[in-house]
């Protein structure tokens, strides 16, 4: 019944090209096109929330095959972002916790490769924060977080701190 083990993954819904291509990137990645790699496992983790968890396992090991940051997933990063950014998910507070976590974790280093993107994605925040009707006082806390870290250059100011952590502290 084919592979077995930790190097069996899910990926019998894709066609069987693209079953191919996905075995060869968890191989040896150095033979296909990583970014095309990159796009199908975020599209179909987009269709499949289910498949998620093995998108990430995937790319994990094609970054340990690999032995180095994938570039090639900056823009699927930023697609999954802004997706994230939109006014049906920014209703969500788990999806905004989300949002807020994954740049608190990576936001820098995306704003390095593109910072046009970071701009445009913040500036989606920015119009969901001040102009999104029916996003829950937690929701607004978090974008109004993540808008001043960025404006504080990536870094936790002191009295930012205070005032959207005082409440963990005490």
């Amino acid at each position: 019944m084919g592979e077995t083990g930790k190097e069996e993954y899910k990926i019998q819904s894709f066609d069987s090209e693209t079953q191919k291509l996905l075995k060869t990137a968890l191989k040896d990645p150095s033979n296909v096109d990583l970014e095309k790699v990159a796009n199908i496992i975020v599209d179909q983790s987009l269709k499949d929330c289910v498949f998620s968890k093995e998108a990430g396992r995937i790319c994990y090991t094609i970054i340990q095959v690999n032995n180095m940051p994938m570039m090639a997933l900056v823009n699927p990063v930023y697609d999954c972002l802004f997706r994230l950014a939109q006014p049906d998910s920014l209703r969500k507070e788990e999806e905004v916790d989300c949002l807020v976590l994954q740049l608190h974790r990576i936001g820098e280093q995306l704003e390095k490769m593109n910072s046009q993107r970071m701009d445009e994605l913040f500036s989606l925040l920015r119009d969901g924060f001040l102009l999104q009707e029916g996003l829950s006082s937690l929701s607004q806390l978090l974008l109004l977080e993540i808008i001043e870290f960025r404006a504080a250059d990536w870094k936790m100011t002191d009295a930012a701190q205070k005032y959207y952590y005082s409440e963990v502290m005490d």
